[in-house]
C-alpha cells in the first residue's frame, strides 16, 4: 500500500509526542492523562485507518478511559467484525505510539504499510466517544490520523463502548449508521425474553457513574416502563465521572455508591461504568449491610436460564450443544465449584481480560463469560443459531435467539446484561435466590506500586508466579496457613502496578492473606511507598 509519507509527516508535526512518554496497549487499549494522548491517538487513526483500507471494510476506534478518573482518556480499536483488535495489530499499535522521532515513526508505519494491500472497496473508520471533557478533541486527533492515510471517517460523537462496536458490525452488514438500531435491536429482544412473563417486578435502580450510559438509558426509559421494566437512574451526569460511583467503585469498593445507601433492604440495584460495557448487581440485606452480585453471580445466573431454555427446546437439542463458562483467575472459588458441581457445566480460566475471555467462549456452542468486574456477554455460535432458526418455533427457541441478539455478540454491554437479568427475574427466579445460587468465599483485592512490574511473570491463567525466583513458593506458603485460602499477584494491563487477590475462610483471614501476600511482592519487586 502506497502512502504520502511527505504528508504524513505535516500531519504528524500537529501531534508531537511527549517526551519520555511510552504508552502500551493493554488488555483495554490505551490509557493515560488525556493531555498526553493526542500524539498516541493521531498515530492510532493511521493504524485503524490503514487496516481498515486493506479490508476494505468498516473498522472502529472508541475514545474512552472506561471506568478510569474523568482526567485520564484512552481509546479502544475495533475490527471489522466488531471484536476488539487482534493481539498482532497490538504491537503495531504499540510501535507506532511509541515512536519518538519523525524518521521513527515514518519508519514503522512505511513498513506496515508495505505488507498491505487496498482493498477493491474503501473502507471506513467509525469513531465514538464517551462524555469525557477531552473527547472531542482527541477524536478529531484519531480523525486526522485516519485521514493521513488516505482513510475515510464517519464521528458518530457520543456513544457507549459496545454501542461503537455494534454500529461497526453493523454497518459492516447494512451500510447504515442509525442509532436506533441499536436500541430497536434491546428492546425487541427484551419484548421476546419477557413474553408471557406475569411476574411483577419491582423497580430496578440502576448507578449510571456519571457517564454516557446514563444519556442512552434515560433515551431507554420510556419504551421499557411500556414493557414493564421500571428504571429509576442515579449518578446520571450531576457529578464526577466515576466518582465515589460506577461499576468498578461498587465491586471493588464493595459498597454502596453515591446516593444509593438510603434505598430500602431488598431493592435491586445494579451500577454500570462510565463507558457502559460493564455491569454489576447489588441490594441491601435486612440488616443494611451492602450485599454484591458481581460478573460470577452474573455468569451463574445467565448459565441457570439459558440451560432451562434448552432444556424446554425440542427434544434432543440440549444434548448436542456445548455450554461452557469462561472465567479468570480473579472468579470466586464458591462460583467455580456451583458451575461445575452444580450445573455440570464446563469451566475454563483464562488470562485476565475480555478478549481473552472472548475468544474461549467462541469455542462454545453456548459461551459465557462475565469477570468478576462485571465485563461479559454470552456468545452463541452462528452455526447453532443457524440450527435454531431451521426448528420449529417454540417459545425456548424464539427466547434463545433473542438472547443472541440481545447480549452482544463482540463485547460486553452494560445495558444488555441489565436487561437479560430482569428477564430472568421476571422469568421465575427471586432475586433472593438469585443471591442464594452460592456463597461468595469472603475476597479481598489490593493494588500496589513496584518499582517495575515486569519483573513479575505468570503462567497458569496468571494463577501463579514463574518469576521473580521464590515469589510463588512465598505466596504457596502464606496460603497454606489459611482455611479455604487461595491468593495471586499479576501484572496490571492497565496501569503500572501489581494486582494481589486472596481468598479465605472469613473475611479477616481474607483481608489478613491479601496484606501478606502483598506484603511478600513489595518486599521481593522494589516496592514504591509504604509496606502494606
Amino acid at each position: 500500500m502506497q502512502l504520502d509519507l511527505a504528508a504524513v509527516r505535516v500531519a504528524a508535526a500537529a501531534f508531537p509526542k511527549p517526551e519520555a512518554f511510552k504508552p502500551s496497549y493493554g488488555t483495554a487499549g490505551f490509557r493515560a492523562e488525556a493531555s498526553l494522548l493526542p500524539s498516541t491517538v493521531f498515530r492510532c487513526g493511521m493504524l485503524i485507518g490503514l487496516k481498515a483500507r486493506s479490508c476494505g471494510q468498516a473498522c472502529g476506534v472508541m475514545v474512552t478511559a472506561s471506568h478510569n478518573p474523568e482526567q485520564d482518556n484512552g481509546l479502544k480499536l475495533v475490527e471489522a467484525s466488531g471484536e476488539m483488535l487482534e493481539p498482532a495489530w497490538e504491537a503495531h499499535a504499540t510501535q507506532l505510539a511509541q515512536a519518538d522521532t519523525a524518521e521513527q515513526l515514518l519508519q514503522v508505519l512505511a513498513a506496515l504499510a508495505a505488507t498491505l494491500q487496498p482493498a477493491d472497496t474503501p473502507g471506513r473508520v467509525i469513531i465514538g466517544r464517551d462524555t469525557r471533557s477531552s473527547g472531542a478533541d482527541l477524536a478529531a486527533a484519531c480523525s486526522a490520523g485516519v485521514a493521513a492515510v488516505g482513510g475515510k471517517v464517519s464521528d458518530i460523537g457520543v456513544v457507549t463502548t459496545p454501542e461503537l462496536h455494534f454500529t461497526v458490525q453493523t454497518f459492516n452488514q447494512y451500510q447504515a449508521l442509525e442509532e436506533q438500531a441499536y436500541f430497536t435491536n434491546l428492546l425487541e429482544s427484551f419484548r421476546t425474553l419477557t413474553a408471557g412473563s406475569h411476574a411483577p417486578q419491582q423497580p430496578l435502580h440502576v448507578d449510571c457513574a456519571n457517564g454516557v450510559g446514563a444519556l442512552k438509558l434515560q433515551q431507554l426509559v420510556p419504551q421499557l416502563q411500556q414493557l414493564g421494566l421500571q428504571l429509576q437512574l442515579y449518578n446520571a451526569g450531576q457529578g464526577r465521572l466515576n466518582h465515589g460511583c460506577g461499576a468498578d467503585y461498587v465491586q471493588k469498593e464493595q459498597c454502596f455508591p453515591a446516593g444509593m445507601g438510603d434505598l430500602p433492604a431488598g431493592a435491586c440495584c445494579a451500577s454500570i461504568d462510565g463507558d457502559a460495557d460493564r455491569v454489576v448487581f447489588f441490594t441491601k440485606g435486612q440488616d443494611g449491610s451492602f450485599v454484591l452480585l458481581d460478573g460470577d453471580k452474573i455468569a451463574a445466573l445467565a448459565a441457570v436460564y439459558l440451560r432451562r431454555l434448552l432444556s424446554h427446546a425440542p427434544p434432543g437439542t440440549a444434548d448436542s450443544i456445548s455450554t461452557g463458562v469462561v472465567q479468570t483467575a480473579y472468579a470466586n472459588g464458591a462460583s467455580t465449584r456451583f458451575i461445575t458441581e452444580q450445573l455440570g457445566l464446563q469451566v475454563r480460566c483464562t488470562n485476565t481480560g475480555v478478549k481473552y475471555l472472548h475468544h474461549e467462549a467462541k469455542a462454545f456452542d453456548v459461551g459465557i463469560y462475565f469477570e468478576s468486574n462485571g465485563h461479559g456477554t454470552v456468545l452463541l455460535k452462528p452455526s447453532l443459531l443457524q440450527r435454531l432458526q431451521d426448528m420449529d418455533e417454540n417459545m425456548s427457541v424464539m427466547q434463545l435467539l433473542a438472547v443472541s441478539r440481545l447480549m452482544n455478540q463482540a463485547v460486553g454491554d452494560a445495558i444488555s446484561g441489565l436487561l437479560l437479568c430482569d428477564a430472568v427475574l421476571r422469568s421465575g427466579t427471586s432475586l433472593a435466590e438469585w443471591q442464594a445460587l452460592y456463597t461468595d468465599l469472603p475476597s479481598r483485592q489490593l493494588k500496589l506500586v513496584v518499582a517495575d512490574r515486569t519483573v513479575i511473570t505468570t503462567t497458569d491463567a496468571e494463577r501463579r508466579c514463574v518469576t521473580p525466583a521464590g515469589l510463588q513458593d512465598a505466596i504457596d506458603a502464606a496460603v497454606a496457613k489459611y482455611d479455604l485460602g487461595r491468593a495471586f499477584a499479576r501484572p496490571s494491563g492497565t496501569e503500572d502496578a501489581v494486582r494481589v487477590y486472596a481468598e479465605a475462610g472469613s473475611q479477616e483471614a481474607a483481608d489478613a492473606l491479601a496484606r501478606e501476600v502483598a506484603g511478600i511482592v513489595f518486599d521481593r519487586c522494589g516496592g514504591v511507598g509504604s509496606r502494606p
